[in-house]
């Protein structure tokens, strides 16, 4: 297949949805701190599978299960900082072959999760980290580094909260010559930490590395006002992939509505530049299909 670069430039691909959301939907418990990398350890078979689900659900793009994995994280279970390299490449060497099983073939993404997810603690959400650029340039740079060394297609720096882990993750990226996008959570127009959402683009579009920019794990309504603020600094691809429209019913602790997207909203996030589009929390292959043929 082309570089995927080239393909984007062709768009719209598809990308997967939410890896976790459909391990829980089997019946799989991802309640401890280290979610989805459990299941790295404990049952990799499920995972390469739930990867093959997306792609013959119509997805072009998958991400690896990375996003949770940390040295700190694992250490907590016993595993060396060695073993927790291992489990990085296993990440991306189960997706590849979901690809490789497939006969619509795509992309490999490896999740380069934020600092916030090895806390645990909801701060991806805040992004009140209390630390320096060059302390999470620190942070990040090992997995980063062996992750782009794993064989992916491209590094997928996802659920970043603000401009400090924006900034530590792109120094990191630039020079490695490895591709990359770029996607920030964001509400209300800005990104988690109230800061600009087009200052992170700008700062992304002086990346040669970065192919793409965009939003992940927000409200889909977040997704037009993210396409306006990266279309208004940069020319580079346009990422979308947010949470279900699903509302939640803290009453009756039960999720509300429809997981998908409208056929017509997906258009309109083409429309407005979009160029790769998935899904991401409780967004499963039943909504992947549906973008799929909204967007064949």
């Amino acid at each position: 297949m082309p570089e995927l670069v080239h393909a984007l430039a062709d768009g719209p691909v598809v990308l997967d949805g939410g890896l976790g959301t459909l391990l829980e939907q089997g019946g799989h418990d991802l309640t401890s701190h280290l979610w989805s990398a459990r299941m790295l350890l404990d049952n990799p078979d499920t995972i390469r599978r739930a990867h093959r689900d997306f792609f013959d659900a119509g997805a072009s793009v998958g991400i690896s299960a990375s996003y949770q994995v940390s040295y700190e994280g694992l250490s907590s279970v016993g595993i060396d900082r060695d073993g927790t390299d291992a489990l990085l490449r296993r990440s991306v060497g189960l997706l590849a072959e979901a690809r490789d099983a497939s006969d619509a073939g795509g992309w490999v993404a490896a999740s380069v999760g934020p600092y916030g997810a090895m806390l645990a603690d909801g701060s991806e959400y805040r992004g009140d980290y209390g630390l320096t650029v060059a302390e999470l340039r620190d942070w990040h740079a090992p997995r980063l580094r062996v992750l782009a060394d794993a064989g992916a297609d491209v590094l997928a720096i996802e659920t970043i909260p603000c401009l400090a882990e924006v900034e530590a993750v792109l120094a990191n990226v630039e020079g490695t010559g490895v591709p990359a996008w770029l996607a920030v959570t964001a509400a209300m127009g800005r990104l988690r930490s109230g800061e600009s959402l087009a200052e992170a683009f700008a700062m992304a579009a002086e990346v040669d590395e970065v192919i793409a920019v965009g939003i992940n794990c927000s409200d889909p309504l977040d997704v037009a006002s993210a396409i306006a603020a990266a279309r208004s600094v940069t020319d580079k691809a346009i990422v979308v992939y947010p949470n279900s429209g699903e509302q939640w019913d803290a009453k009756n602790r039960r999720w509300m509505g429809h997981a998908g997207f409208p056929a017509s909203l997906v258009a309109e996030w083409v429309d407005a530049g979009a160029s790769l589009v998935g899904g991401c929390c409780r967004v499963g292959p039943a909504e992947i299909r549906e973008i799929a043929e909204a967007l064949s």
